[in-house]
């Protein structure tokens, strides 16, 4: 006996697809900056972004205390600047910023473009009867 029910495998499981074209992004004009892309499906358990630095322009140092991040160039070329100095980042570089690294970003004359991934930051939750903030 058949059934013709949601008993079909894979009707409710998730389905890869293509979210956007990185080199179209990647090919705007220098008025694009910031967030040019996120990644913002239901469920994900990443967080992506296409980030556009303007050129000469930047983003300050910081320290990333939980997540590692994944760096990839897509277009322009830009310098990473970590405590063992300065490090080129031309088109097609892909990086790994450990947990707890200490790093700046610096665009070149042509920008920078750049795709980040990481584990997804959990969601923040507020306890019944505990008046802190708790991550789940």
């Amino acid at each position: 006996m058949t059934s013709e029910s949601s008993d079909t495998p894979g009707e409710d499981l998730p389905l890869p697809r293509v979210l956007c074209d990185t080199a179209a992004l990647a090919a705007l004009d220098d008025a694009s900056a910031g967030a040019l892309w996120r990644l913002a499906e239901p469920g994900r358990q990443l967080d992506a972004n296409v980030v556009r630095i303007p050129p000469g322009r930047g983003v300050d140092t910081h320290r990333e205390p939980d997540l590692d991040v994944l760096l990839l160039v897509l277009a322009g070329h830009g310098t990473l600047t970590a405590p063992d100095g300065p490090h080129a980042l031309p088109a097609g570089a892909l990086t790994w910023l450990p947990h707890g690294s200490t790093r700046s970003l610096t665009a070149g004359p042509e920008g920078l473009t750049y795709l980040t991934v990481h584990r997804r930051r959990p969601g923040m939750r507020i306890q019944r009867g505990n008046p802190a903030v708790q991550q789940q």
